[in-house]
């Protein structure tokens, strides 16, 4: 992720380019890279759409919970 600066009104504004999770929910290991442009997560039900988005939460500050953490581990990765 990098952050760049808008001119007229001087928020920041952040770009997702890279995502790693370990040991979230369902999940035991993924990568994801997201190309330039606008990103759209598609999948059938279960696929993991809903954790990607939990996982992205937990980066813009959202609280996390042991019950995100994969069964049998002790600590989870974003």
């Amino acid at each position: 992720m990098y952050p760049f600066f808008t001119p007229k009104s001087l928020r920041v504004a952040v770009v997702l380019l890279h995502l790693k999770i370990r040991n979230f929910a369902t999940i035991k290991e993924v990568e994801v890279d997201f190309g330039s442009g606008f990103s759209i997560l598609t999948g059938e039900t279960g696929a993991g759409k809903s954790i990607l988005i939990d996982a992205i939460m937990l980066l813009r500050g959202d609280r996390g919970r042991t019950s995100l953490v994969r069964s049998g581990e002790d600590q989870s990765e974003v």
